[in-house]
């Protein structure tokens, strides 16, 4: 279902920008910085991961914070292409990452639901169809014409995880969403998202810093610091494994 063979990601963290008018100007007519050395500031986020997903597991990443986990989730949801390496996906994805950020703040909560959906792929009859459905779910009938700009993160969080879960995809890619709105649309994110699981054949793939909701979800783990993977297998092992090297 996913595979990713000897996948490399490298960035270049521009820390020294020197590339505007002014600094363009100045270099021009200054010796010192004609002959400044440029820094070389790449950074590999990924360094040669091997990772390979068989269609309906439930997949959990864990690491701290700058390992690597949402890069590795944009390769395989396609938002980045590696540096080095290739990946395989088979099967229609639904990215479950950073949301709310296709919605355009100037336009109406009806707007931006036709709008992220025509992003996902759908078609504005298949909205039209799941359009109560997904108002009923985000529970943002009394907003549904006031501009997304005016709403706050968490009711732009829940009407994205209400246009995004309308569909049960092939495969699932999740970056910390559980914990989106109030408690009570939390419960309701946390069921829709083991419904979702639950159902035949879907690949979930899950970035979480959350130990209890990794084990509650998923049947396999993979631990990566620094950008590379350190353990992949059982949840129980491979959290246990993490957690013991916090300490």
């Amino acid at each position: 279902m996913i595979e990713l063979e000897n996948v490399s990601m490298k960035f270049n963290l521009e820390i020294e920008k020197d590339n505007t008018l002014k600094t363009i100007f100045i270099r021009m007519f200054s010796p010192k910085k004609r002959k400044k050395k440029k820094v070389n500031n790449d950074f590999w986020a990924l360094k040669n991961v091997n990772l390979k997903i068989n269609r309906g597991d439930v997949i959990g990443i864990i690491g701290p914070n700058g390992a690597g986990k949402s890069t590795l989730l944009k390769i395989i949801a396609g938002v980045y292409k590696p540096t080095i390496g290739s990946v395989t996906v088979n099967g229609k994805i639904s990215p479950m990452i950073e949301l709310g950020a296709g919605f355009d703040g100037e336009l109406t909560a009806r707007e931006n639901i036709y709008l992220n959906g025509a992003i996902l792929g759908y078609s504005r009859d298949f909205i039209d169809k799941k359009f109560d459905e997904i108002v009923e779910f985000s529970e943002l009938e009394d907003f549904i014409d006031v501009p997304v700009k005016n709403f706050s993160s968490g009711m732009v969080a829940k009407l994205a995880f209400s246009v995004s879960t309308i569909v049960n995809p092939e495969v699932l890619i999740v970056d910390e969403i559980l914990s989106v709105g109030d408690l009570r649309f939390q419960k309701k994110s946390e069921e829709k998202m083991m419904s979702m699981i639950n159902s035949k054949g879907t690949t979930v793939v899950y970035v979480s810093h959350s130990m209890d909701s990794i084990k509650k979800i998923c049947s396999k783990v993979v631990w990566i610091d620094h950008g590379e993977i350190k353990a992949f297998g059982n949840t129980k092992d491979v959290c246990k494994k993490y957690v013991d090297s916090q300490k």
